[in-house]
C-alpha cells in the first residue's frame, strides 16, 4: 500500500547522440536539439501534475542560463476558463524575503545600515529590551526570536504591523538558533521605509524593479486591479473553491509581491551580476550565515542554501532557493549557480506539489532517473463511481490499493465519500466510508464518517456503534461524544 504521493521510480535517462561534423550540424543545434528534449520531458512532468490536480499555474525553466521550457498551465480564472499564461501574475507570498533582503543589503552598501548594530540604533522609540540586543543580521537569517504576530487581526500599516509583535518576549536570545519569522521580515520593512523616507512599494520599484525592467512584478494591494493577475483557488477534492479574498496586503516585506515567470528569470540572471550590488554585499546575500533545521540546509540573507537531491537518485547539487505560501498561491524559485540553471514554478491554487516537481526537474536537467506523480486513487475510483456505479467503484479501489501505480489517502478517500453525501447520495457515501473503515482501520475519521452516513439513512443504532469506536480511537473526537447523546435521546438505551 503506497501513502507517499512520489515514491515510484520510473527510470527516465536521456540519450543524446554525437553526430560527425559532416552531417552538417552546428554544435549550437546539437545543445537546441537537447533542449527540447529536456523540455518534453518536462512538459510530460508537468502535465501529469496538472491531470492529478498537482499543479495549476505557470513554469519556467533556464538551464545554462537560457530559457528551456516556459508555459502557463490549467486557468488563472477558473469561473470564465482564461488559462494562465508565461505572463500571468502570482502573489509570490515569502519568496518576497529575497527582494526584501536585497533592498536591506542596498542600503548597507550604501552604508545607510549597518549589519551588526542593534536595531534601537535606527528606530529609537522600539522597545528596548529587545531592539539593542537585536540586529539588521539577525532579522536577515531569521536568528532575531522575534515571535510571529498571530492575534488573527490583519494591520495594514507598517508601525500597527511592527506595534503587533513589539512588545512580546522573545522567543530566544538573538543569534542563538534559526526561527523562521515573518515578523523579522515586517520589522526589515520598517526599516527600510524609515531609512528612506519613502514606501515598500517605491523602494522596491526605484531599487530593483525599474532597473531591471520587471514590467510584471509589484506590491500587492488589494483595491486596485492588477491587469493579467490570476485569481487564487484553494482546492477541495477533485474541485477548486474561491479563496476567502481578504486583504492580503499585509503580507508586507515578508510576503507581498506578485510577479511572473518571466520576471522571476530577469531577477534570477540579475542575480550573477553587479547591477543592483557589489559583489563582496551579493556575497553577503548567498553566504551559510546559519543552520536552517526547518528546510534541511543553511539560510542566507533572504534565501536558503541547500544540497537537493536529483531526480529520485542519491546525487545532489547546491541551490539557492526559496518558496512561499499565501491564500490561494503557492511559489517557489530554485537557483542552481553552478549552471545558471533555475526553476520558477506559480501556482494560484493552494494544493500544488511544487517540490516535487522541481526534484523531477532537476533530474531531467542533469540527466538523472525521476520519479513520476503517483495517481490518486480516491480520485480514479470516483471516476469510475461515475461512470460504472459505486460497486464498480469500490472494486477498482479494491483492486488498485497495493498496486504502485497508485497512492491512497485517508483524506481523500474521505472527501470523497462526502461528496456523495452532500449531493444526497447517503448509500453511496456508507459504503465509500466502510471502504476507508477497511484500509485505515485505526484512524477514527472513518467511523466517525460511515457514522454520520447511517445515521443519515436512518440506521441510528448503527451510527452509535461507529461513533463509539472512533471515540475509543480518538478520546478527544468532540462531534463524537455530541452526536452519540444526541441520538441516545431518541434511540433506547
Amino acid at each position: 500500500m503506497k501513502y507517499s504521493c512520489f515514491s515510484r521510480p520510473v527510470l527516465l535517462y536521456l540519450i543524446f547522440c554525437l553526430v560527425s561534423a559532416c552531417d552538417g550540424q552546428s554544435h549550437a543545434n546539437i545543445k537546441n536539439s537537447a533542449a527540447r528534449t529536456k523540455a518534453d520531458k518536462i512538459e510530460e512532468i508537468l502535465s501529469l501534475y496538472a491531470e492529478y490536480g498537482g499543479f495549476n499555474g505557470a513554469a519556467l525553466v533556464a538551464h545554462e542560463g537560457e530559457v528551456i521550457y516556459k508555459k502557463g498551465i490549467g486557468f488563472a480564472n477558473m469561473e470564465w476558463d482564461i488559462p494562465n499564461q508565461p505572463d500571468t501574475k502570482f502573489q509570490i507570498a515569502s519568496l518576497t524575503k529575497s527582494f526584501t533582503a536585497m533592498l536591506t543589503l542596498q542600503l548597507v552598501a550604501e552604508k545607510k545600515l549597518e549589519l551588526y548594530k542593534p536595531i534601537s540604533h535606527y528606530l529609537p522609540d522600539y522597545p528596548k529590551f529587545s531592539g539593542d540586543k537585536i540586529t539588521i543580521h539577525h532579522l536577515l537569517t531569521h536568528s532575531s526570536g522575534i515571535p510571529n504576530a498571530n492575534n488573527g487581526v490583519k494591520k495594514f500599516r507598517p508601525n500597527e504591523m511592527v506595534d503587533q509583535f513589539a512588545n512580546e518576549p522573545l522567543a530566544f536570545a538573538p543569534g542563538e538558533r534559526f526561527g523562521y519569522s515573518n515578523s523579522g521580515y515586517t520589522l526589515l520593512g520598517y526599516l527600510i521605509e524609515t531609512i528612506t523616507g519613502k514606501s515598500y512599494a517605491e523602494v522596491l520599484q526605484d531599487k530593483i524593479l525599474t532597473p531591471l525592467s520587471m514590467t510584471s512584478t509589484g506590491f500587492y494591494q488589494h483595491r486596485p486591479l492588477i491587469k493579467n493577475m490570476a485569481s487564487g483557488y484553494n482546492k477541495g477534492f477533485g474541485d477548486f473553491f474561491n479563496i476567502d479574498y481578504s486583504d492580503e496586503s499585509s503580507a508586507y516585506a515578508a510576503g507581498g509581491i506578485y510577479s511572473t515567470v518571466e520576471d522571476l528569470f530577469v531577477w534570477d540572471q540579475a542575480l550573477y551580476s553587479e547591477r543592483l550590488l557589489p559583489g563582496k554585499h551579493l556575497d553577503l546575500i548567498f553566504s551559510k550565515h546559519i543552520p536552517d533545521p526547518e528546510f534541511g540546509g543553511h539560510y542566507g540573507y533572504g534565501w536558503e542554501l541547500i544540497d537537493r537531491k536529483l531526480g529520485n537518485t542519491n546525487s545532489q547539487i547546491a541551490t539557492i532557493s526559496h518558496g512561499g505560501s499565501i491564500n490561494g498561491y503557492r511559489s517557489s524559485l530554485k537557483r542552481i549557480p553552478s549552471s545558471q540553471s533555475s526553476i520558477a514554478l506559480l501556482s494560484n491554487t493552494s494544493y500544488a506539489f511544487l517540490n516535487a516537481i522541481s526534484t523531477a526537474i532537476l533530474g531531467i536537467l542533469y540527466d538523472k532517473p525521476y520519479d513520476f506523480p503517483l495517481k490518486p486513487l480516491a480520485l480514479f475510483m470516483s471516476r469510475v463511481v461515475e461512470k460504472e456505479g459505486i460497486d464498480k467503484g469500490i472494486l477498482f479501489y479494491q483492486e488498485h490499493k497495493d498496486s504502485d501505480e497508485y497512492y491512497v489517502s485517508e483524506q481523500e478517500l474521505i472527501v470523497a465519500g462526502y461528496r456523495m453525501l452532500h449531493v444526497g447520495k447517503a448509500e453511496e457515501a456508507a459504503k465509500v466510508f466502510k471502504l476507508s473503515i477497511e484500509i485505515f482501520p485505526d484512524r477514527d475519521n472513518p467511523y466517525d464518517s460511515y457514522a454520520e452516513a447511517l445515521m443519515t439513512l436512518g440506521k441510528n443504532e448503527e451510527a452509535i456503534k461507529n461513533y463509539k469506536k472512533s471515540l475509543n480511537l480518538n478520546p478527544n473526537n468532540k462531534n463524537a461524544k455530541r452526536m452519540i447523546e444526541k441520538l441516545l435521546e431518541v434511540e433506547p438505551k
